[in-house]
């Protein structure tokens, strides 16, 4: 697998000043945490499942999970098993698939783990691990428990993505307790807790709110607060931390809007895509690429997708731009292990060595798998390449 591996070596050589990096489902966690992307959400219930993911694996997607929980009714659950232990068996005997995507399964209860593992067969080598719903230390912990087990008895290297979305979180009485918790939960199972998932659909739900197309999580200040505390708490750089995920994105066409689009012309005009961004408005996607933006900024990494068309922003949005890979690297070298303050060569910034180095480091882990982009290349010119791909 490797990001915008479904573009042409041609393309790629044009586009990057460092390519995308090669990652197998066997790659180091911290590599796979990274690597994760836009997370694309599949109900368990499609009859053509196998299909789907190939098809998926074709357009750029690296990470899907297959969904047992709100993604489908409750009298669906025993077919949505069969089906889904049905597609696995099909997708890992067909001999000209390739390697597909990472794999997880979103499970109800911690019951499921090592049933599904025990029914997959053969097949569960192409599973990744489980995303653990509504996770507290004491609804999570029978859930990496289960994994545990399963892992055990399977002899496969399985993952947890717990996802972060319990009222208990969000409530201003009860959130430091509950992240406290679910820091021990997670803290105990470290080497296999990829990374945490954020439920925002769930949070603002706890007060009847949904933020229109117009707004990103980020502007529903309930909502934000309890980012914030996800990542002051369990996203620190200190070696403590986890990975921690965007929300996801609920829109993909709009009828009508009440603000002005929030993408600038001119990034269209000098790459000559002032079509793309048409299109890119009438999807709602101006919105996504602020809220991806402002995940990045607030130290997220990821984004639970819905829809096939969210996957390339993600993607064309986590490449790492020259300007902050020269950056990185300038501040990383190994003379400058002292500290001290540089100017960047760029020539528009001051680089403090002691200060900047945990985000030169996430920056470089980043590049290792988006990529570094070259000089002149910004996200339209990606996005633009991976559409017509």
């Amino acid at each position: 697998m490797r990001h915008f591996g479904h573009i042409t070596p041609g393309q790629r050589q044009r586009l990057f000043h460092r390519e995308p990096g090669v990652f197998t489902s066997e790659s180091p966690a911290r590599v796979l945490a990274a690597a994760l992307g836009a997370t694309l959400y599949s109900p368990a219930t499609r009859p053509q499942l196998a299909d789907d993911i190939v098809k998926q694996t074709a357009r750029g997607v690296v990470s899907m999970v297959l969904c047992l929980e709100d993604s489908i009714d409750d009298s669906e659950v025993v077919g949505a098993e069969e089906n889904l232990v049905r597609q696995f068996t099909d997708l890992a005997a067909r001999p000209d698939a390739g390697e597909p995507p990472l794999l997880f399964v979103r499970v109800r209860h911690p019951e499921q783990i090592p049933d599904l593992v025990q029914r997959l067969g053969p097949a569960v080598r192409l599973l990744s691990g489980f995303v653990m719903p509504k996770f507290t230390e004491e609804r999570g912990t029978p859930f990496l428990e289960a994994l545990s087990s399963a892992e055990a008895a399977s002899g496969r290297r399985l993952f947890a993505m717990p996802v972060l979305e319990s009222p208990e979180l969000l409530y201003r009485e009860s959130r430091v307790e509950t992240l406290e918790g679910i820091f021990r939960a997670v803290d105990k199972y470290r080497d296999r807790v990829l990374a945490l998932r954020l439920g925002v659909t769930d949070f603002c739900s706890s007060y009847a709110l949904r933020r229109a197309p117009d707004m990103t999580a980020y502007d529903v200040q309930v909502v934000a607060s309890a980012i914030a505390d996800v990542v002051n708490m369990l996203g620190r750089a200190d070696g403590t931390g986890f990975t921690v995920t965007g929300p996801v994105w609920e829109y993909f066409r709009v009828q009508e809007r009440m603000f002005k689009p929030q993408l600038r012309r001119s990034p269209f005009l000098e790459g000559q895509a002032e079509e793309l961004r048409a299109t890119l408005i009438e999807h709602a996607m101006d919105g996504l690429l602020r809220e991806i933006t402002l995940d990045q900024a607030n130290g997220l990494m990821g984004k639970t997708c819905i829809h096939p068309s969210h996957v390339l922003p993600v993607h064309a949005l986590s490449v790492v731009s020259h300007e902050e890979f020269s950056d990185a690297q300038d501040i990383l070298r190994p003379e400058r292990g002292g500290g001290g303050v540089l100017r960047s060569a760029y020539t528009n910034k001051m680089n403090e060595v002691k200060p900047h180095r945990a985000w030169a480091e996430r920056t470089l882990l980043r590049a290792e798998v988006f990529g570094v982009a070259h000089e002149d290349i910004g996200f339209v010119e990606l996005l633009t390449a991976g559409l017509t791909a």
